[in-house]
């Protein structure tokens, strides 16, 4: 983005934080193929951050083939 700040959205609940960043997704389907009770695409918000258990997420979250779902803190 050429030194632009990038834009993170963040999904928490009070076990895991899912930041999103838009620009990287490539809709490749695999968190809403993986995960459906979570990620939600045609939703808004279209992460349910209460869909699934931690542990759940954070699997799919490391599955994202291009990176724009990460874990945070």
């Amino acid at each position: 983005m050429d030194g632009a700040e990038r834009k993170i959205v963040k999904y928490k609940n009070d076990e895991v934080t899912v930041n999103w960043e838009p620009s990287k997704c490539q809709h490749s389907g695999v968190c809403i193929n993986g995960l459906p009770s979570v990620f939600q695409h045609k939703e808004k918000p279209w992460i349910k951050i209460d869909g699934a258990d931690a542990e759940s997420i954070k699997k799919q979250v490391r599955a994202c083939p291009s990176g724009a779902l990460s874990l945070g803190e």
